[in-house]
C-alpha cells in the first residue's frame, strides 16, 4: 500500500540513483581500467552469485546457524532469479548481495563494494536525503539537518514518515539490507542512527524532494517538502562533480587516543576502548591503566565500550584478566567445518596463509568439524599485579559487537560488575569470526566477508539470537537527545556518587 502510494506520488520527481550516480561522477574516473556506470551482463553476475553460494554452502562455519537449510536453499535461489538482466557494481551489491547475506544472520558475514569503487567514491560527497536521525524502535528523532537553510525541521523534532512510508515499515524495510548476530538488532538501529542519509539512499533510491512528516513543537503531525541534499534545482540538469572533502591529518598520538584513553578523577577511572584490534599497544595500555588505578587508589571504574566493534581476542582476554576474580576461557568451541578453502583458495584474501593456519591450529573432531584447540582449551588466569577489586561499570549497546561482546560476558556475573546501556550487538551464545577473510568476487570484485570459525561462549548461553543483556537497561530518550545528555554515563556518575555519599555516611 505504502509503496503503491509512493510511486505515484513521486512517479515524476524520482531519480533513481543508480542512475544519478553515472552522470554525477561521468567525468571521474578512478584508474583507466574502472568506471562506475559499468553494467555487468546477466551472465557474469551470475557466475559471481554461484561461485558466492558455492564457497558460502561448503566454507561457512555458520550458514544454517539461525536459518535452516531448506530456507537458505529458498534465498539462494530467489536472489539467483532476481538477476534479470544486467546491472551495476552498486546495483548488484545493494538489490542482490545485501539481502542475501540479511538472511545468513551473521554479523560477520556482509558485502563492501570493490577496491575500485572505494577508491572512486573517497572522498565524494553524494547527494541523500538530508536529515540525520536517531533510531530506536519506532522513534526518528532528528539530530542534524544538512540543509542548513531550512527552518522547518530542527533537531530534536520527531519524524513519523518519510515519503509516506510509517517509521516502523520504513525501519524494517532498511533492516532486510543490514547484517546482524542472531535477530539482534540494536546494532543495526545504531548503524541507521549514524548513517541514515546513506542506507536510505541505497536502499529507496534518491529524490528531488521528500515528503516528511513530522511532530511540532505543539504536538501536531505536519507535513513538509525537503530537498534533496548536495543538489539545487537550477543545477539539477548540469551536475558536476563536487570538490574532495579536505581530510585533518591526525598524528599516531591522536589515532591511539581516539582507540583507547584513561581519564581519572578524585571519584572514579573512565578507560573509554573504542577497539580490541591489534597495533594499538592494548596490553602495555592496560598495564599502565591498572597501575595507574592502584595508585590513585581508585575505587570505581568505569569501561565505556560503546563505540567498540571488536578485534583481537587477546587484547580483551588481557583486560578480563584485571577484572574477572577467577580463571575463564575464551570458548566452549572455536570451529570450522573446513580444513582449507580449496579449491576456492585464490577467491579467498591472503587464501594460502588462511590455508596454513587452519593447517597448523585445528585439528579434526569426533563431531566432523575442525577444533581451533587453543581457545577451547587455554586456561586464563586473573592478574594479580594490580587487580582491580573496585566497582566496575561496563556501558554497552549496539555497536559494542564481536570481541567486546565477549568481554562483556566474561565479567558479566561478577559481583562487583555492573552492565548498564542496552544489549551489545554481538551474539550472547556466540557469534562467528576469529580470523574473517574477504571473498572477491572474479567479475564484479565485489567482496563478501567470510568468517573462519563459529565460535560459541564460554560458560554456555542458551541460543536465543540475543546480544549479551545489561544489568541495568538505559536506553534513548527524546529529552536526552534534544539535550545532548549522554543518559547512560551521567546515570553511572550519580550511581557512584549516591555509592560514595553512602559510605562516607556510615
Amino acid at each position: 500500500m505504502a509503496n503503491n502510494y509512493l510511486e505515484k506520488l513521486f512517479h515524476n520527481r524520482l531519480i533513481n540513483f543508480f542512475y544519478l550516480l553515472p552522470i554525477l561522477f561521468f567525468s571521474c574516473s578512478v584508474s583507466k581500467n574502472y568506471s562506475a556506470d559499468k553494467k555487468y551482463p546477466k551472465e557474469k553476475l551470475q557466475e559471481d552469485y554461484t561461485l558466492l553460494r558455492n564457497i558460502l554452502e561448503k566454507k561457512h562455519p555458520s550458514l544454517y546457524w539461525y536459518t535452516s537449510k531448506d530456507s537458505m536453499d529458498y534465498y539462494f535461489n530467489e536472489g539467483y532469479r532476481n538477476i534479470s538482466d544486467s546491472m551495476t557494481e552498486l546495483q548488484f551489491g545493494w538489490k542482490i548481495l545485501a539481502p542475501l547475506t540479511n538472511k545468513i544472520h551473521c554479523g560477520h558475514t556482509s558485502f563492501n563494494m570493490s577496491k575500485g569503487w572505494n577508491k572512486f567514491i573517497r572522498n565524494k560527497r553524494i547527494p541523500s536525503f538530508p536529515l540525520y536521525l536517531k533510531i530506536w524502535k519506532d522513534t526518528m528523532v532528528v539530530t542534524a539537518n544538512l540543509n542548513r537553510k531550512d527552518s522547518i525541521i530542527k533537531k530534536g523534532m520527531l519524524i513519523t514518515s518519510i515519503n509516506g512510508i510509517k517509521n516502523h515499515d520504513l525501519i524494517k524495510k532498511v533492516f532486510g539490507y543490514l547484517v546482524e548476530d542472531g535477530y539482534e538488532d540494536n546494532v543495526n538501529y545504531i548503524r541507521l542512527s549514524t548513517s541514515f542519509p546513506y542506507f536510505h539512499r541505497n536502499v529507496f533510491g534518491i529524490y528531488k524532494t521528500y515528503s516528511v512528516q513530522y511532530i511540532d513543537s505543539l504536538g501536531k503531525e505536519r507535513k513538509a517538502n525537503l530537498h534533496l541534499f548536495g543538489i539545487t534545482e537550477d543545477t539539477l540538469q548540469k551536475i558536476k562533480n563536487f570538490p574532495p572533502v579536505k581530510q585533518k591529518h591526525i598524528t599516531r598520538k591522536e589515532k591511539l587516543e581516539n582507540i583507547r584513553s584513561l581519564k581519572i578523577d578524585s571519584n572514579m577511572a573512565l578507560i573509554t576502548l573504542n577497539s580490541f584490534a591489534g597495533g594499538s599497544h592494548l596490553k602495555n595500555f592496560f598495564r599502565y591503566s591498572f597501575n595507574s588505578i592502584r595508585k590513585k587508589e581508585i575505587k570505581n571504574l568505569v569501561i565505556d565500550i560503546r563505540a567498540n566493534g571488536g578485534g583481537d581476542i587477546s587484547n580483551y582476554a588481557a583486560l578480563v584478566k584485571y577484572i574477572r576474580n577467577n580463571s575463564f576461557k575464551v570458548a566452549d568451541t572455536a570451529v570450522a567445518i573446513a580444513k582449507s578453502f580449496g579449491p576456492y583458495t585464490k577467491y579467498i584474501k591472503s587464501g594460502f596463509f588462511n590455508n596454513l593456519g587452519l593447517l597448523l591450529f585445528t585439528r579434526k573432531g569426533n563431531d566432523g568439524r575442525y577444533h581451533f584447540g587453543y581457545w577451547e582449551r587455554h586456561i586464563i588466569k586473573p592478574k594479580q599485579k594490580n587487580h582491580f577489586s573496585g566497582n566496575v561499570y561496563v556501558l554497552t549497546n549496539g555497536l559494542t559487537f564481536s570481541a567486546s561482546s565477549l568481554f562483556c560476558n566474561a565479567v558479566k556475573g561478577e559481583s562487583n560488575v555492573t552492565l548498564v546501556g542496552e544489549n551489545t550487538g554481538g551474539g550472547w551464545h556466540g557469534n562467528s569470526g576469529i580470523m574473517i577473510p574477504d571473498i572477491t568476487l572474479p567479475n564484479t570484485k565485489l567482496r563478501v566477508r567470510l568468517p573462519m570459525f563459529r565460535l560459541v561462549q564460554y560458560q554456555h548461553v542458551p541460543k536465543t539470537g540475543t546480544g549479551v543483556v545489561p544489568d541495568i537497561y538505559l536506553g534513548p530518550t527524546v529529552e536526552t537527545l534534544r539535550k545532548d545528555i549522554d543518559r547512560k554515563m551521567e546515570f553511572v556518575k550519580q550511581l557512584i556518587k549516591e555509592k560514595n555519599q553512602g559510605s562516607d555516611s556510615k
